[in-house]
């Protein structure tokens, strides 16, 4: 039997650590040690404030989620760990699992995507947003020399930037409120701008910041024909829009995505561990390090968690604050 602590979401704005124990492990399941988590912001920030919609409940359920929105609930998706036992393929391997924070845990051995050995641990947690972005991208199809515009320099944002400043001769913008947000945009290969600077005759825009009034602002910059891919989740939010101005003369498409599904473009084609596999490869990419921090000790998250999902006025706001277990 393995001791655990795990950190529960009990009520608006508050957390606390259980211990628990684990059951014996089962043949198909691997025991990870947990070396770092990331939180991710968006997602927990709603979580954490009991705002799942009821309709969403069942969507918005992480893989290894236990109990039940909206509260108590163990919530959380980006674990990087060693397998201390399991099946042999795995064990001593350190791995990614879609797992809440927690310091040991069992998982179905199929969920343990190994990380590779150029992604350091604290790099790895960003392995859910960046298959958040591959699958992003295979909604949005880009084409080389397409002129990009990313609304929202989240981690997603960026991610989705980054990705789409690899292709060859694509010309790719970001804007976001937060001109702190710059350093990071331009060294990803994007130029940076604020949303009322964003640039015109946008062939493909991705909109990453959960706000409308960046959807709007994609109405506004769009090209003919243009495309603009929906990546943000709302949560109880409405998003009023002006689809009686120039939307219908400009034929322009709104199109969503979301990662519970494999993108329709590679659908049958690569399985959910395949998608994993593959965004762990994508972060073998030092710059990313810019993307996670601050770190945060485990038994320190309680307190924690609410000043990370919500600064202060006037604090910065962290990217993916990080996780850090003994």
């Amino acid at each position: 039997m393995t001791a655990a602590r795990a950190l529960w979401t009990v009520a608006p704005g508050r957390c606390e650590i259980r211990e628990e124990t684990l059951p014996p492990r089962a043949a198909e399941q691997a025991l990870v040690r947990t070396l770092a988590t990331g939180i991710s912001r968006g997602t927990e920030r709603l979580v954490l404030a009991g705002r799942v919609p009821e309709s969403q409940r069942a969507a918005m359920r992480a893989p290894l989620q236990q109990g039940d929105f909206p509260f108590p609930v163990k919530y959380g998706y980006a674990a990087v760990g060693v397998v201390e036992d399991g099946p042999e393929p795995l064990r001593g391997r350190r791995v990614f699992c879609l797992h809440p924070h927690q310091d040991r845990f069992l998982a179905p051995a199929a969920m343990c995507i190994p990380v590779p050995d150029g992604v350091p641990d604290a790099r790895a947690v960003l392995a859910a947003n960046m298959e958040t972005a591959v699958n992003v991208l295979w909604d949005a199809r880009p084409l080389a020399g397409e002129r990009a515009l990313v609304i929202g320099a989240g981690v997603v944002g960026l991610l989705v930037a980054s990705l789409l400043a690899r292709m060859p001769g694509m010309e790719v913008a970001v804007c976001d409120i937060d001109a702190r947000r710059r350093a990071a945009a331009e060294a990803l290969g994007a130029r940076f701008c604020a949303p009322e600077d964003a640039p015109g005759d946008r062939d493909l825009i991705v909109h990453a910041s959960a706000d409308p009034s960046g959807l709007r602002r994609a109405l506004d910059v769009c090209a003919f024909e243009g495309r603009i891919v929906e990546a943000s989740w709302f949560g109880t939010r409405e998003a009023t829009l002006p689809l009686g101005e120039a939307f219908h003369a400009k034929r322009l498409s709104i199109v969503s995505t979301q990662v519970g599904a494999v993108a329709p473009a590679m659908r049958g084609r690569r399985t959910h561990a395949e998608r994993m596999a593959l965004a762990l490869s994508l972060l073998a990419d030092a710059r990313l390090d810019a993307l996670v921090g601050p770190a945060t000790r485990f038994e320190d998250l309680p307190d924690a968690m609410p000043r990370l999902l919500d600064p202060s006025p006037g604090e910065p706001a962290p990217l993916c604050p990080l996780v850090t277990y003994r």
